[in-house]
């Protein structure tokens, strides 16, 4: 497995494991979050897109770097590296590629000099959380927020200096 930049032939792909990963937060197709997590072209254009291939570059998973100027940040002030939308196939699941991908947005953010890097995740995504804590992430309760009513974010955030 490795991370690289995501391909315009890899859009549908990047697609469709988004929407399957995110698929238990979701309530199904009608649902208008899910077009959004569809939409990997928009979101390679707004922001940074970056997949986790296998030997014969199949998607297996996907993030979203949201740099400084993204519409697609929604936590970080200025400075700051964000990420989102860390999705994993669910046949892939338990092979680190969760891990591979927030480590790689933890490297790129502490290459290009950023004091820290944040996310926010829902409160179900414990598997998620997990993960980040792993990485060393604490939360950070005061950017904790809701998009929509019912729907709560809480934020994590990893020091890099």
């Amino acid at each position: 497995m490795h991370v690289r930049r995501a391909r315009r032939g890899d859009y549908a792909a990047i697609g469709e494991v988004t929407v399957a990963a995110y698929a238990e937060f979701t309530q199904g197709r009608a649902d208008p979050y899910v077009a959004k997590l569809a939409d990997a072209e928009t979101r390679d254009l707004e922001a940074e897109l970056w997949v986790a291939v296998d030997p014969d570059d199949e998607v297996l998973g996907t993030v979203t770097v949201s740099p400084q100027g993204s519409p697609w940040r929604e936590i970080a002030v200025e400075d700051e590296g964000e990420f989102r939308m860390l999705a994993v196939a669910p046949s892939a699941r338990g092979r680190g590629i969760g891990l591979a991908l927030a480590q790689h947005c933890v490297d790129r953010f502490r290459e290009e000099g950023s004091p820290a890097v944040v996310l926010s995740s829902l409160v179900e995504m414990t598997a998620a959380h997990r993960l980040y804590e792993r990485l060393g992430f604490a939360r950070l309760p005061e950017r904790d927020w809701s998009p929509l009513p019912g729907v709560d974010l809480i934020a994590f955030r990893k020091e890099l200096a």
